[in-house]
């Protein structure tokens, strides 16, 4: 029994981290300007104080069967969470949405780890009070019992405060954002609805590659479209390339820039798929491809509203989409690479924001390693702007 009450206390103190972990991402992280932030954050450490208590009064069962369950379910409520953490952590450092739970894809993950985590406290508890001796029913009676009454009260008040808290910015509202539109009834289109992309765009896009969690590369790119004219530059530095890269396309003038030379005259097809957030519109995020995506809620990125959007992506798609990551890989395809798009539709209809990450064999970026990853933000602000591209000096 001393080695079983030791392995269920491993198990309650890996949960206790796991929730402490998300409970401290909330507390530092989450700041959209709420009258209630911190409040939010305090009701999120309460499944961290649930999962704590099963520490102390762990969930012991001497039967074989009956042990097993209880560890499974204690190690099923560790893998709902894992993932969700890096979720909401994501969602944090792009330092725009202020929903915590926008949706009921994202939400859902969240109860189901509080409610196994909130049923092996609960047995746990009915284990001390009941005593060892009582029959295995009544004991499982009580501890379920107690376990639901403690996912309904963790549950409301950490939703609860979050949902209060989305209703005060909601009705604060932003003069302007970048972003989109700040005011108005109604909700942004459907993530399977038309999308378009601004008739101008200020465009900041970021690609980094890591190989087995160390970096091995980067791009960030800055420029601003209009039409189908456009000019950016780009700064690389990866095992690939080095240097600032650019394009320029004005009307039937079109320019190029490699290191380490500067502007040099170009045909105008070499910026046909360098229009950026165009490009990813008519590739990635193609009409047939959005029929299946997830949507993930409606949130607030600086204060415009948008839908946020999920899709699947493979390696050669992301190569279509952003022509720029082969800066990053070289004449690799990725074809053995999988991973996923996160965009947002604002109240314009239009696309506004697009992260995601691309997971695959590390030799796509040229490096040696088992596992490379490469992660992707892109944002298309002040759309609808008045144009102001010039020609680059040469």
């Amino acid at each position: 029994m001393r080695v079983r009450t030791f392995e269920l206390r491993l198990v309650a103190v890996a949960l206790t981290a796991l929730w402490f972990l998300g409970a401290l991402y909330v507390v530092l992280g989450y700041r959209p300007g709420g009258p209630i932030d911190l409040l939010v954050g305090a009701a999120a450490s309460l499944p961290m104080t649930i999962a704590l208590a099963a520490v102390f009064w762990p969930p012991v069962a001497r039967g074989d069967r009956a042990f097993a369950g209880i560890v499974w379910l204690g190690l099923g409520a560790g893998l709902l969470l894992v993932p969700s953490l890096g979720g909401v952590l994501n969602q944090l450092l792009a330092r725009g949405p202020q929903t915590l739970l926008p949706s009921l894809e994202s939400a859902y993950p969240w109860l189901l780890a509080l409610i196994a985590t909130s049923l092996f406290t609960g047995l746990g508890i009915a284990r001390r009070v009941l005593g060892e001796t009582a029959m295995r029913r009544s004991r499982l009676i009580a501890g379920s019992a107690i376990g639901i009454a403690l996912t309904i009260a963790a549950g409301t008040i950490a939703a609860g405060a979050a949902i209060a808290n989305d209703i005060a910015l909601r009705d604060r509202g932003a003069l302007s954002s970048r972003f989109g539109p700040t005011g108005g009834d109604g909700e942004p289109p459907s993530c399977d609805g038309p999308v378009v992309t601004g008739t101008t765009a200020v465009l900041e896009l970021h690609l980094s590659g890591q190989v087995d969690g160390r970096p091995v590369g980067a791009v960030g790119l800055n420029g601003a479209r209009d039409g189908v004219d456009v000019r950016w530059t780009a700064d690389v530095a990866s095992n690939v390339r080095l240097g600032r890269y650019g394009i320029a396309r004005i009307g039937i003038d079109a320019w190029s820039r490699e290191p380490p030379g500067g502007w040099v005259r170009a045909l105008p097809s070499a910026a046909d798929d360098a229009l950026v957030d165009l490009q990813v519109l008519t590739t990635a995020l193609g009409e047939g491809v959005r029929t299946t995506s997830e949507n993930h809620g409606v949130e607030f990125v600086e204060g415009a509203r948008g839908r946020h959007c999920r899709v699947a992506v493979d390696g050669p798609t992301f190569i279509t989409a952003f022509p720029q990551a082969r800066w990053l890989v070289g004449g690799d395809t990725l074809r053995r690479w999988r991973g996923e798009l996160d965009y947002w539709v604002f109240m314009d209809g239009e696309l506004g924001r697009v992260t995601g990450s691309l997971n695959g064999p590390a030799d796509g970026l040229q490096v040696d390693g088992i596992q490379g990853t490469i992660r992707v933000e892109l944002d298309a602000t002040d759309r609808d702007a008045p144009p102001m591209l010039v020609p680059p000096a040469r």
